[in-house]
């Protein structure tokens, strides 16, 4: 038998209060019950009920804070309309996630959910199984996720969702015009490697997607100091992303014809390992002089992205947990969006908002590009401090030195983001988060929706 759970908002509190017997309501004023999202309180029936709080309303975060809360059983909640049933199966699924294949085996009974009437289970499960799937890449620890690991997960999706992968690695990268994906990678003991995954119709709209693959970063030469290099097994948060977006189209079957490109390394220091003010030589033929070795993210998406536009994308977006720039102006739960393209950014917050999924647009600010001409290469991967920059906006700088990659008629979304949750807060558990993932999915499926 499952247990009726029922969903009260603050607002409807003191309403239902007054409707019940005095034994019902003298238990949920001792327990101080206000409504806030995530209270639960067993009521004193013969159905061991439960009100669980969903603070303003029946949302995505307040279903996954409600199942991070109850005891473990089998519930049921009734009587939502098919939008919110959708939201509150979803979150559920979200808020009772947990990393735990790597532990002992445990029995212990869980926190479940009987499908609640008129809930897609078709989206759920879409929405469900992706976040799952970047959530579950990035927590890998990174002995078990090196770039053949991650190009052995991209396997796996590519041949669940019908599509074609090829894998470029060491020293080939070289052959097949990777330097800068080589340079990153090639002082590990990890050969790096770049993805390339294709599917759909070769008619179809071009969707090119791009993730940011750094399975580990010690920051190389310039190597991070112990803090910063604690949480660097989620700098493959691009790349997870990448791959949980191409799983939904292609389980959706949306009208596109993907493309996604993966560069996968180990940024490592050995006697091999690239030092500051090298010069390399990116696949479309600008220089990079290497200000520090530590902004290697930018250096293997730009050749990605240079290969990306060769085939002239109608939407090329990529992800990148690329600068501590992003989180420090919009903290760990925002991602910062950065665009050539002022109508793709309105359709970026409509879907943002409407998925309740926060992306912030910051500028392409043009006056800042100077800054990244090198001394001795066209380009520079930091800021020259010497030519009146300073060390603030390092997010744009990041997405600037990006654009040099990118056609300039080229519809392109940046997205530089966190994807982490610090703590067990708000229905999210601590550990890999994505981030963006709904909002981007929603843009694309909102431009070219299956038929019918």
């Amino acid at each position: 038998m499952a247990t009726p759970l029922r969903l009260v908002t603050v607002a409807d509190l003191a309403g239902l209060l007054a409707g019940q017997a005095a034994p019902v309501r003298a238990r949920i004023e001792q327990s101080g019950f206000s409504g806030a999202a995530g209270q639960v309180v067993q009521l004193p029936d013969a159905d061991g009920s439960l009100w669980a709080g969903v603070g303003d309303g029946v949302s995505r975060r307040s279903a996954a804070a409600v199942a991070m809360a109850v005891p473990p059983g089998v519930y049921r909640i009734e009587g939502l309309p098919a939008e919110t049933a959708t939201e509150a199966a979803l979150g559920w699924a979200l808020g009772s996630y947990s990393f735990d294949r790597l532990k002992r085996a445990d029995d212990t009974p869980k926190a479940r959910l009987v499908w609640p009437e008129r809930a897609d289970r078709a989206q759920v499960r879409l929405f469900a199984e992706a976040t799952t799937l970047v959530r579950d890449l990035i927590n890998l620890p990174p002995n078990l996720m090196v770039p053949n690991d991650l190009a052995d997960a991209a396997r796996r999706i590519a041949s669940t969702g019908g599509a074609t992968l090829d894998v470029i690695a060491g020293d080939d990268l070289l052959g097949e015009n990777y330097p800068l994906v080589h340079a990153v990678g090639r002082a590990s003991t990890q050969p790096p490697c770049l993805i390339d995954l294709r599917w759909g119709d070769a008619s179809h709209p071009r969707v090119t997607l791009v993730g940011k693959g750094v399975c580990f970063d010690t920051g190389g030469s310039n190597l991070k100091q112990a803090p910063g290099m604690l949480l660097m097994k989620k700098d493959m948060g691009g790349a997870a992303h990448v791959l949980a977006l191409a799983q939904m189209i292609m389980a959706a079957r949306l009208p596109v014809r993907l493309r996604v490109l993966v560069p996968a390394v180990e940024n490592s220091l050995s006697g091999d390992a690239m030092r500051p003010l090298d010069v390399i030589k990116a696949r479309n033929g600008l220089s990079v002089e290497i200000g520090n070795t530590d902004a290697e993210g930018r250096l293997i998406l730009a050749d990605a992205l240079a290969e990306a536009v060769t085939e002239t994308p109608d939407l090329l977006i990529d992800f990148a947990t690329l600068t501590g720039a992003a989180t420090t102006a919009l903290g760990t739960d925002i991602g910062a969006m950065l665009t050539n393209d002022d109508g793709l950014a309105a359709e970026v917050a409509a879907s943002s908002a409407a998925m309740d999924d926060p992306l912030w647009r910051l500028p392409l600010w043009a006056p800042y590009a100077p800054h990244l001409k090198g001394k001795s290469a066209d380009l520079i991967n930091i800021p020259d401090m010497n030519i009146g920059s300073i060390s603030a906006a390092g997010a744009i700088y990041g997405g600037l030195f990006l654009q040099n990659f990118v056609a300039s008629d080229t519809p392109w979304i940046h997205l530089d983001i966190f994807a982490w949750n610090l703590s067990r807060k708000d229905g999210r558990p601590e550990g890999g988060e994505a981030h963006g993932l709904l909002a981007i999915y929603d843009l694309i499926a909102r431009r070219w929706p299956v038929a019918g």
